[in-house]
């Protein structure tokens, strides 16, 4: 990528210590004291010197689920937690949370490094730190290992990609919130282009990076990804390239086998021979680069807005949930253990949901508003004697795409 391309394509990007870089949050000021995720050590030799938090709520259900969730990057664990609202997920229905989280050591802004080679590859490096934390988890809670999710946002989103691909045989499902593809970056200027210009590769020359990541042979994970329109960070068209790596994986067709709207967002669905749905994208109109947040199914609310955790109308955790099995096929755990006190557990959900989106209020809203739509940045006065050449490399260090 030319000098110019690399300069206009930064100049997009999100705010980053004065200059613009890649999918940085802010550094976000995350209230951990409202996660219950907590830290555990010696799961392994943990070869990509990752840190490890997990929740186990009080019950679990009968399926004994796993859930994995990857930040983004400038956030941590807990942060994302808060924001998401997965832990809130965890305790109602009854299924286990993992959460790793990256280290400044690893990456200047703590983004998982989906594009290294040396952290991509099965018992290697990140992907393989997260591989022993998943196997500790199953371990000390007796897991179901045919029940074990995926899912991230952006930077977690691509590393939810090398999961998926990676190791395959653990992973029942994923789901990638503006990623990318798995495989299409071996370094920095690869990893530049696939989030600006979203290179269209031929289908099968998507999946067979999949394939020759393992010598996994099916059955393969099925998929949900998200994607906003108006991401000017990870460019659109990634959610396109994801969705045709995994439909030749699957084997299934281009065309959606059905299209319909779920909360005002476009839905496309693809099943298998079985009637399972194995794909499906939502396309968010109008977001930008962040986690949808909105009301769930049930009319209640998981995770308070903040820093490219954005209002959209729509409840991806929930919904990322429900693709997993964790909320239609169960029972939620209040109701299973008491249910002659069903309305008090409901009204308790509620205030509990207004109180936390109050304080994220409070927490977040001085200095990480909640992102709707881009607005172009203000054009600043030109200015003699700036070193182009430093400037960039400070921005990619910055933006963890140089080490």
């Amino acid at each position: 990528m030319s000098l110019a391309k690399n300069v206009e394509f930064l100049r997009h990007f999100p705010k980053l210590n004065g200059f613009n870089g890649l999918g940085i949050y802010g550094r976000s000021a995350s209230p951990g004291a409202q996660s219950p995720l907590v830290e555990i050590t010696g799961f392994g030799t943990n070869p990509g010197a990752l840190k490890m938090f997990a929740y186990v709520p009080e019950q679990l259900l009968p399926a004994r689920a796993l859930v994995v969730v990857l930040h983004g990057c400038g956030q941590t664990a807990t942060g994302y937690d808060f924001g998401t609202g997965w832990s809130t997920l965890a305790k109602r229905y009854g299924f286990a949370l993992l959460m790793p989280e990256q280290q400044a050591a690893n990456n200047a802004n703590t983004c998982f490094n989906w594009f290294n080679p040396g952290d991509i590859a099965r018992g290697r490096g990140e992907a393989g730190s997260i591989r022993q934390m998943v196997a500790r988890m199953v371990a000390d809670h007796k897991l179901d290992s045919r029940r074990i999710y995926v899912t991230g946002l952006s930077a977690g989103g691509a590393m939810t990609s090398v999961m998926l691909a990676t190791y395959p045989e653990v992973f029942a499902g994923g789901a990638i919130i503006a990623g990318l593809p798995f495989g299409i970056a071996s370094n920095v200027r690869e990893a530049l282009g696939g989030m600006m210009q979203s290179t269209s590769r031929p289908a099968d020359k998507l999946g067979d990076l999949v394939r020759k990541a393992s010598k996994h042979k099916g059955p393969w994970p099925k998929v949900s990804v998200w994607h906003g329109t108006a991401d000017r960070t990870v460019n659109p068209g990634n959610a396109n390239e994801i969705i045709k790596q995994w439909l030749d994986v699957h084997g299934l067709p281009a065309a959606p086998m059905s299209i319909g709207d779920v909360d005002g967002h476009p839905r496309e669905v693809w099943w298998n021979a079985d009637g399972e749905t194995v794909v499906e994208s939502y396309t968010i109109s109008d977001m930008a680069h962040g986690t949808p947040l909105g009301l769930s199914g049930n009319d209640e609310r998981y995770g308070a807005e903040g820093a490219f955790l954005i209002e959209a109308g729509i409840s991806s955790s929930y919904h990322i949930a429900n693709f997993f099995g964790l909320t239609e096929r169960v029972s939620p755990v209040s109701e299973v253990a008491k249910p002659e006190q069903a309305p008090k557990v409901v009204a308790s959900a509620a205030t509990e949901s207004l109180q936390s989106s109050d304080l994220a209020a409070r927490l977040w809203s001085r200095n990480h508003r909640p992102v709707r739509q881009p607005k172009p940045a203000p054009r600043e006065p030109k200015r003699r004697g700036i070193d182009v050449s430093g400037v960039i490399t400070r921005a990619l260090t910055a933006a963890g795409l140089m080490k």
